[in-house]
C-alpha cells in the first residue's frame, strides 16, 4: 500500500510538471485531470493506510489536509479553464 501510495502521489506532480509543457490547452486540461485522479487515489490510499493502522492519526490527518488542499486547487483550475475556454 505504502509503494502504492508513493507511485500516485509522486504522479500529482509529475502530470503537473508536465502539463508546463503542454502543446495545447486542451493538452494542458488533460494533464491536470490525470493529476486530479492521481490525488484523489493518494486520498484512498491515505484512507487504507490509517484504516489499517498503517499510520496514526496525527500523520492520517496532515497528510490527508495536504492532499485535499492539493485537490482543491486542482479542481478550481480546471473549473477555470473550463469555464473560460479560448482558441489554442
Amino acid at each position: 500500500m505504502s509503494k502504492q501510495l508513493l507511485r500516485s502521489g509522486t504522479s500529482i506532480g509529475a502530470n503537473t510538471r508536465e502539463s508546463r509543457n503542454a502543446q495545447s490547452r486542451l493538452d494542458f486540461l488533460n494533464k491536470l485531470n490525470i493529476a486530479l485522479k492521481e490525488a484523489d487515489e493518494t486520498a484512498y490510499w491515505l484512507d487504507l493506510l490509517h484504516a489499517t493502522e498503517y499510520i496514526d492519526d496525527k500523520m492520517y490527518t496532515s497528510l490527508n489536509s495536504d492532499c485535499d488542499e492539493i485537490i482543491s486547487i486542482l479542481v478550481r483550475i480546471i473549473i477555470n479553464i473550463k469555464d473560460n475556454p479560448t482558441k489554442d
